[in-house]
């Protein structure tokens, strides 16, 4: 093969893929519905100039059968009147009109077939465009459920990869990161509410084993274990019998909050 041949068909197939590429079906249905439909104003135009022609020589076959009428019955007036002359000249006129109209009558007849057939064929023709506008509206829709379809799939495909849904995933994973430092958050003041508590009954206890010093202190007793809150020592002395020692200052401000824990 030689290199131009090469060339050319190489060419040849770049332009018809390209072609094939560049084709819109909804644009060449278009554009196929718009060809058909100047055919048929062309088709009609010659259908209305055939038989505009038939009508003129319809009329010139009337009027030539007509002047051929006439003539036959100058022909018998002068054969009448006795003058054979003009009765033949007559008869000649008489027969150049019929065959005039011989002949207009053969191209009249020619004409009203090739009438028939036009008007067939655009009958046809107006059949198949609007068959053809039919099924070009049928095509169009598919075609656009097609484009449709095929959209939709991408955006679904591109779901993944997107840089929205990215967004999304990075921000809750944030939300989460949120959420799981609040929540530690109100697991420590959780624990720092009962170390609280704790350290309020540690200091319960300590403020009653003050007490029950300080009592025997007053009482002159022997130390003894702390007894509960109310409780009364075996050892004591009833109060008619116990001479109280005069309190100090940090006695009475001992006492005044024992009493004030012992009324809650």
């Amino acid at each position: 093969m030689g290199l131009f041949d090469r060339v050319s068909r190489l060419l040849r197939a770049n332009v018809n893929d390209m072609v094939s590429k560049a084709e819109d079906p909804e644009k060449i249905l278009e554009q196929a519905v718009m060809d058909m439909q100047e055919d048929l104003v062309q088709l009609r135009q010659a259908v209305a100039s055939s038989i505009a022609n038939q009508k003129r020589t319809e009329q010139q076959y009337n009027k030539a059968m007509a002047d051929a009428n006439s003539w036959q019955s100058k022909a018998q007036l002068a054969l009448q009147k006795g003058d054979e002359d003009l009765a033949r000249e007559a008869l000649v006129r008489k027969k150049n009109y019929s065959e005039t109209a011989g002949s207009l009558k053969a191209q009249l007849d020619g004409q009203a077939g090739m009438v028939d057939t036009m008007k067939k064929s655009l009958i046809q023709l107006e059949g198949k465009i609007s068959e053809a506008k039919t099924k070009k509206d049928m095509l169009k829709s598919r075609s656009q459920a097609a484009k449709a379809q095929e959209q939709l799939q991408g955006a679904v495909g591109r779901l993944g990869t997107n840089s929205a849904m990215a967004a999304f995933e990075r921000m809750e994973e944030k939300v989460l990161i949120q959420e799981a430092k609040s929540q530690a958050a109100a697991e420590l003041t959780g624990a720092d509410l009962e170390s609280k508590f704790a350290a309020l009954s540690a200091g319960s206890d300590v403020d009653d084993e003050l007490a029950a010093m300080k009592q025997q202190m007053l009482g002159g007793s022997t130390p003894t274990a702390a007894l509960p809150q109310g409780a009364v020592s075996p050892t004591s002395t009833t109060p008619k019998d116990t001479v109280k020692a005069p309190m100090t200052p940090q006695d009475e401000e001992l006492e005044a909050l024992r009493k004030q824990i012992d009324g809650l």
